[in-house]
């Protein structure tokens, strides 16, 4: 077309320059040669260029244009449920509406004002979008999600200022939801996205920006069974940026249900005994270790965190009572309730014989000190029975000293203290402690004292365990000897792959027996009888008050006779005693357990959660 427009123009000498000659014979025809020469050259050096492009670098520009056209959405797994062990929702999803950006829509430059809108909307710092963007790379051609669970009203703003929000997509996906709130929060865990550190170590796992993870409890010990398998799809975009076809899809591939083996509403009924006291319950059955009920406060709610926490919200949570510590699984002083491994130790040392009778004291100076027994006056003469019932203090001074500290240390660890119980929130749980000399000559510089042994033959001093270890201790007599580990899975396993023999004698087991019943019938414990339940065998504790007031135990089991539950409270500086305080709250969680024995399964809850999977499966 070029070089028929010039041919066909008339051309003067002055549009090139030329002199101006009295020659004119054939000089139309040199401007015409000039002309094509230049032309000629022209597209020689497109055309050369073009074979460049095409030959040379065809592949990587047809990487740039696919790139501008064709864009991976990533759809997000639903989350697997964790149900209670009669399979009642504790964690479910529900639907909600996330923000997202494509990063490859828009130039770098481009997103100044929409970054600005969509922080005064979603109340977001810009410099959070920002630091996003710049993580995914602005030339990722994946959706970034930069905020979740947005309300009805963010959703409109989003979609009134549309034309200035190119690149950015809202969209519907699943949020875990808690349906119970914090009920049983620090078992049950929460989830949230992922910090820069832990997608640093997650990423060879398949883990993405912006993934949502398990951060506590039995979300984070589960995670690899709950969290499912990404899909999503390629498609094909036009210049708008609205999809014109999907080339690919891979569906995603729902995380597995997890079944617990606590039980919702015993679950329910040890909450509300507990209350707003600070503490903690632990129920379990005593033959294989299993968790029935698990208690922490105070407590949070976990729907927190299945949207963007605000700083504020976070400020709240981070309070001086410290809700994020799960005090069933931290370590404390257990008291007077560890004079049940006293008492086990005496016994099978070799040291004491069953019908061991001794003189009891209002106090003894044991190594220049004087130590007092509880009530400073002493309860005369007394069994092994007897002085567990009216928890005598100097009754297990004199047992202690005879059989030394190193004996008592070692059937301590023999329960089970000192080391992690093997429950599944291993990371969370505190191993406690039991001290002996090797650990008092490091961390105090002084040699192990009398008083070191005393101390810790009614669970004091430097000795700490946790309630969920005092649970295990109390579930040696009940199951006849047998040490259980402790566990929130729920499977078929047979009892006896959940426990190991501590090999005690019978007579041991018989006196340790008498002793816990003899508590409840005629010694501290007479708070925790009931006459709607059956026979209870317990041990109270009180831990010294060193001026915050004491902290308080009581742990039980039942039937006496063939136990099925074991129930452990623990008030942390509640002041008081644990057979006034905690016996009561004790009682509460076996006459619910009880109760929810004796009733058939309630099939309003049965249609709700048929109802609720039903759903799930639609969507």
């Amino acid at each position: 077309m070029t070089l028929t427009r010039l041919s066909s123009t008339k051309l003067s000498s002055s549009q090139f320059n030329l002199p101006n000659t009295t020659r004119t014979v054939g000089r139309s025809f040199q401007a015409v040669i000039v002309m094509a020469i230049i032309s000629t050259l022209l597209l020689g050096g497109i055309g050369s260029r073009l074979v460049y492009l095409q030959l040379v670098q065809g592949a990587a520009n047809r990487r740039l244009a696919d790139n501008n056209r064709i864009r991976l959405i990533p759809k997000q797994p639903e989350r697997g449920r964790i149900l209670d062990r009669q399979g009642r929702t504790l964690a479910g999803n529900r639907l909600s509406h996330s923000v997202f950006l494509w990063p490859l829509a828009r130039k770098k430059g481009n997103w100044n004002a929409t970054i600005k809108r969509l922080a005064e909307i979603l109340k977001v710092p810009e410099a959070d979008i920002y630091k996003r963007l710049e993580q995914a790379g602005y030339n990722s051609p994946e959706l970034l999600r930069i905020a979740r669970g947005i309300s009805p009203a963010q959703v409109t703003a989003l979609a009134e200022y549309g034309s200035q929000m190119e690149g950015v997509v809202v969209d519907a996906e699943a949020v875990r939801y808690y349906p119970n709130g914090d009920l049983a929060a620090h078992v049950i865990g929460y989830t949230g996205e992922m910090s820069d550190e832990q997608l640093a170590r997650c990423k060879k796992d398949g883990y993405r920006l912006g993934d949502v993870i398990g951060q506590m409890g039995v979300e984070k010990s589960f995670e690899s069974q709950l969290r499912g398998e990404w899909g999503g799809q390629q498609v094909e975009v036009d210049g708008s940026g609205q999809v014109v076809r999907i080339l690919g899809r891979k569906p995603t591939r729902a995380g597995q249900d997890v079944t617990l083996t606590l039980d919702l509403e015993l679950q329910k009924a040890a909450e509300r005994a507990l209350g707003n006291r600070k503490g903690a319950i632990v129920a379990l059955d005593p033959n294989n270790g299993a968790i029935l009920a698990m208690v922490s406060r105070p407590a949070f709610d976990p729907n927190l965190f299945s949207t963007r926490i605000t700083e504020a919200q976070w400020k709240q949570l981070q309070s001086a009572d410290h809700p994020f510590v799960n005090r069933a699984i931290q370590a404390f002083q257990p008291a007077s309730t560890f004079k049940i491994v006293t008492t086990a130790a005496a016994l099978e040392s070799g040291g004491y014989d069953p019908e061991t009778v001794l003189p009891t004291y209002p106090s003894m100076m044991i190594g220049g000190l004087e130590f007092n027994d509880w009530n400073r006056a002493g309860f005369g003469p007394l069994t092994f029975p007897g002085a567990m019932a009216m928890s005598s203090d100097t009754f297990f001074y004199q047992v202690a000293i005879a059989i030394g500290g190193d004996t008592l240390i070692d059937w301590t660890r023999r329960f089970g203290f000192g080391q992690k119980t093997g429950i599944e929130l291993a990371v969370e749980e505190s191993p406690g402690l039991v001290p002996d000399r090797e650990w008092k000559r490091k961390e105090v510089n002084l040699d192990w004292f009398v008083g070191d042994t005393v101390n810790l033959s009614i669970g004091q001093g430097y000795l700490l365990t946790s309630p969920l270890q005092v649970g295990v201790m109390f579930a040696v007599p009940a199951n006849g000897g047998y040490l259980v580990k402790p566990h929130l899975l729920k499977d078929n396993e047979v009892s006896k792959s959940w426990r190991e023999s501590l090999n005690l004698k019978p007579s041991t087991v018989r006196i340790l027996r008498e002793g816990l019943r003899g508590v409840v019938t005629y010694g501290t414990g007479q708070g925790v009888a009931a006459g709607s339940i059956p026979a209870v065998a317990g041990k109270s504790g009180t831990s010294e008050d060193m001026g915050e007031g004491s902290d308080t135990w009581f742990g039980a089991y039942a039937p006496a006779e063939a136990p099925e539950i074991v129930v452990v409270a623990f008030g942390e500086k509640t002041g008081g005693g644990g057979g006034s305080v905690m016996a009561p709250i004790v009682r509460q969680v076996l006459e619910a357990y009880f109760k929810l024995k004796n009733q058939p399964p309630s099939s309003t809850a049965s249609l709700a959660e048929s109802a609720a999977r039903a759903e799930n499966s639609e969507e």
